[in-house]
């Protein structure tokens, strides 16, 4: 078996995203991941549309996201008193080309695993394979991984780091970045059986700053129960995050826990407690992302999806962001080659603005209307228009929107990113 022509170091969505990419280009890869055995861990995650469509690109049907997710129809914030602020279409219900998906991370990342496997073989998967280091020359680069054998050494053209947050790709790049960030928001994230809220295909915000759930399905409903799987997130903001233990960053917990926070939130069209006990696991985290770094390639290498730029959720697109970068530089090895050239071109491209777009979901993201909400009328109205007016509220939707690259006309319009039977060479 001739070397491949690039190595990735990392089987998450990122990297396995890129290895789809590289096989439809005729681009030999081997994913290495660290993990011993795939498994399809997680909560609900959303595909934007501009992700959807690179997927659609990639030969996943529209029936094979209805095996793991739902299209979301509607995006909507609600105040604390459960009184509308926002709300929009959103995917081919807003006019998209393409649909906006909330699916099951582990059950869409293992679809993407499985695809790879059958086009590419179990040879192009290496699993047990901790990244340690890389080292160049002048035409090739060396990675070394951990293995239960011991170390391993495999070469290529070049390297993707897509090994995540903690990614030691990175940390070789830049061994003087700051340690991970956490701004004082902890989540407890959870799914539950219950009815979908509104619509049944919509995405709330509830709440406010400090304080607030996030609810959507993942599935569509039992035809028999009318129940469908739907995923929340209870987050909120400790004033003082140097008060807060991080010895463990992800852990499960008791259902009680983030019940004693949000006991008093019931509406007459939801009742959170009760969603929150449906739970048949709450895991807690600290909502956490990096300082952008000054590049993401270092001659044959480059980084990926968290590993580049892991952000905090509040757009709901890091994971779809992740896609994008694969197709991106799937595009840019097309046009250059197999070349340090190709990634300089990617780099270009995404490097300013989605480090922008790092800092800007500090802010809260979209969900800094309730931010502003909150601001002006301490988060109680009885007319929101009083409070921000319609054209202002649409203004700053669209503004994140277009900063994070689903711009409804701007994505219609655009050509595909690789196009239909391209081929290197």
């Amino acid at each position: 078996m001739r070397p491949a022509d690039i190595l990735i170091a990392g089987g998450g969505i990122g990297g396995l995203s890129l290895a789809l990419t590289l096989h439809q280009i005729g681009v030999s890869c081997v994913v290495c991941e660290s993990s011993r055995q795939m498994k399809p861990l997680g909560v609900g995650i959303n595909l934007q549309p501009n992700a959807v469509r690179e997927l659609l690109d990639l030969g996943f049907s529209r029936e094979s996201f209805d095996g793991f997710g739902r299209a979301i129809e509607e995006w909507t914030l609600v105040g604390r008193q459960g009184s509308e602020i926002y709300a929009e279409l959103r995917g081919e219900a807003a006019g998209y080309h393409w649909p906006q998906y909330a699916v099951h991370r582990g059950a869409f990342h293992m679809a993407l695993y499985e695809r790879f496997r059958t086009l590419a073989g179990d040879k192009a998967i290496l699993l047990d394979h901790k990244f340690i280091e890389y080292r160049q020359n002048y035409d090739r680069v060396e990675a070394v991984f951990e293995t239960a054998e011991g170390k391993k050494t495999l070469s290529a053209n070049l390297l993707v780091g897509a090994d995540g947050i903690h990614s030691a790709v990175r940390a070789q790049m830049h061994p003087t970045q700051p340690p991970i960030h956490w701004g004082g928001a902890l989540m407890w994230r959870g799914t539950s059986w219950a009815r979908p809220l509104r619509s049944g295909a919509s995405f709330v915000g509830l709440g406010g700053p400090d304080q607030r759930m996030v609810i959507y399905p993942i599935s569509h409903p039992d035809p028999k129960t009318g129940l469908a799987l739907i995923n929340w997130i209870a987050e909120i903001q400790h004033d003082d995050p140097a008060s807060f233990d991080t010895s463990s960053w992800f852990r499960q917990v008791a259902a009680n826990i983030p019940l004693k926070t949000f006991k008093g939130w019931t509406f007459d069209w939801l009742n959170v407690p009760d969603l929150i006990s449906a739970a048949g696991a709450v895991f807690e985290n600290p909502m956490i992302d990096r300082d952008p770094v000054s590049t993401w390639i270092d001659n044959r290498v480059a980084l990926l999806g968290d590993a580049a730029h892991a952000m905090y959720p509040t757009g709901s697109n890091g994971a779809s962001q992740a896609i994008i970068d694969a197709r991106i530089l799937g595009a840019k090895l097309l046009q250059l080659g197999i070349s340090p050239d190709a990634l300089e071109a990617y780099n270009d491209e995404l490097h300013g603005p989605i480090s922008d777009l790092v800092l800007r979901n500090r802010q809260a993201g979209p969900f800094g209307l309730l931010s502003l909400v909150h601001d002006r009328c301490g988060g109680v109205f009885d007319d929101i228009d009083k409070v921000v007016s319609p054209s202002e509220r649409s203004e700053f939707m669209a503004k994140y929107k277009s900063a994070a690259g689903f711009a409804k006309e701007v994505l219609n319009a655009a050509a595909p990113t690789i196009p239909q039977g391209a081929r290197i060479g």
